[in-house]
């Protein structure tokens, strides 16, 4: 495995940034990490003894939690004891000597933005909460309630499925890093800070609406069906070569169209077809209408070929298509091992491993991993760095149970 490179100053933009993140699960580490692999300094506050996603699974055989380094790299841990008035001034005064809050632990007075604005005017505070009206919700839970469980999985399936991605958490903590990018901006030109609030159902429901799944209901009266691995409106499907390996091929295109009737010799078939039910197959809509009588044809060329002549064959052609593959084999193939977004890792509790950096190149650049710490690591250093305490206040703040430094926290 190849070292990593060090980023140059133009891959990280938010160089001398300075966040307080205070979180758990998905949305916002993940827009942490982000800001922090654009160049940001963000520190997570934690409280003593870890946020309830400092073990969760997937973990080490030890107990470590690698969902959790996993989310959090490149971070400062901070761990306080966030119910005691000492522990919270502590934080509040970090928030306010650094200026920007992020935080999905909503409901809290002591770390509200009318409570940290009039420690610092000009604060960026950004809130994610569960629901639009201010309830709780989860990825999961916000998801039963869209309609995407009642279109997913097989068009024969009567019952929901969830999906494995945490899609809508995904979103929100990349909405998080967009309005915290945005609002340093605003402040830079003018000086004002910027109260923000981000409902995880409301990233969900944007993303319904604006992929249309919402507003054909509005405008057509018509709601999607459940269509398993078709795409829907266009031509897609997934198909089993003769050796049982499994294949999703896309034909957005006339010429993707066109190059699939060829490489599966069924050109004129599907113009015979096309006569027979007076359609017109260069209309994707059409193609999408009559989807099951072409994928009675081109489902005979991929039963008679081994996936390594299916594969030869599509690769000479326009079609969109990809073999379907486990995790272990996608992290042992060269998509990873070869992929500049990927450099070595030694990740202390975890182990030694090829780990994604920002997937944006800058200037030619991948910002590289930079490991998590461990709960704690970093609160004597952050203590005395930015709120001046000298060792000895550390360690009696550590002796009361305030803070809890590395060795503490473990």
């Amino acid at each position: 495995m190849a070292e990593p490179v060090s980023p140059p100053d133009s891959a990280r933009p938010l160089a001398g940034v300075r966040i307080i993140e205070i979180s758990s699960f998905v949305a916002v580490p993940l827009a942490g990490m982000t800001l922090a692999q654009l160049g940001a300094e963000v520190i997570r506050v934690d409280p003593v003894g870890g946020a309830a996603d400092y073990r969760r699974w997937p973990v080490t055989g030890d107990g470590d939690s690698i969902y959790w380094a996993g989310l959090n790299k490149g971070k400062r841990s901070v761990a306080a004891d966030l119910r005691s008035a000492e522990g919270q001034q502590l934080v509040q005064r970090l928030i306010a000597q650094s200026g920007v809050l992020i935080t999905n632990v909503a409901g809290r007075q002591w770390h509200s933005y009318e409570t940290l604005a009039a420690l610092r005017p000009d604060l960026i505070h950004v809130e994610v909460s569960g629901r639009a009206d201010g309830g709780t919700g989860v990825d999961y839970t916000v998801n039963a309630g869209l309609g995407f469980p009642l279109v997913t999985g097989p068009a024969q399936l009567g019952v929901p499925v969830n999906h494995v991605l945490p899609a809508w958490d995904v979103s929100c903590g990349l909405y998080v890093a967009l309005a915290v990018s945005a609002a340093l901006r605003h402040r830079d030109a003018g000086g004002e800070g910027a109260r923000i609030s981000i409902p995880l159902e409301n990233v969900a429901l944007a993303t319904a609406g604006n992929l249309g799944f919402l507003t054909e209901v509005m405008i057509n009266g018509t709601s999607r069906e459940r269509l398993g691995n078709t795409l829907y409106g266009t031509y897609g499907q997934n198909f089993t070569s003769r050796d049982g390996v499994a294949f999703m091929l896309v034909a957005l295109t006339g010429r993707h169209f066109r190059d699939l009737t060829e490489v599966t010799g069924t050109t004129k078939a599907v113009g015979a077809l096309a006569e027979a039910l007076g359609a017109d197959f260069s209309d994707e809509g059409q193609r999408y209408l009559h989807r099951d009588a072409l994928t009675g044809l081109f489902t005979l060329w991929f039963s008679e070929h081994t996936a390594e002549e299916v594969t030869a064959a599509l690769s000479g052609t326009s079609v969109l298509w990809e073999r379907y593959r486990s995790f272990d084999e996608v992290a042992s193939g060269d998509r990873v091992t070869a992929n500049p977004l990927f450099t070595p890792l030694d990740q202390p509790r975890i182990g030694r491993y090829l780990a994604p950096g920002l997937p944006v190149s800058i200037g030619g650049t991948y910002p590289p991993a930079v490991a998590a710490p461990a709960l704690g690591d970093d609160t004597a250093a952050v203590l005395t760095e930015y709120l001046g305490l000298s060792a000895d206040e550390v360690a009696a703040l550590s002796e009361s149970g305030t803070v809890a430094t590395d060795s503490g926290a473990r």
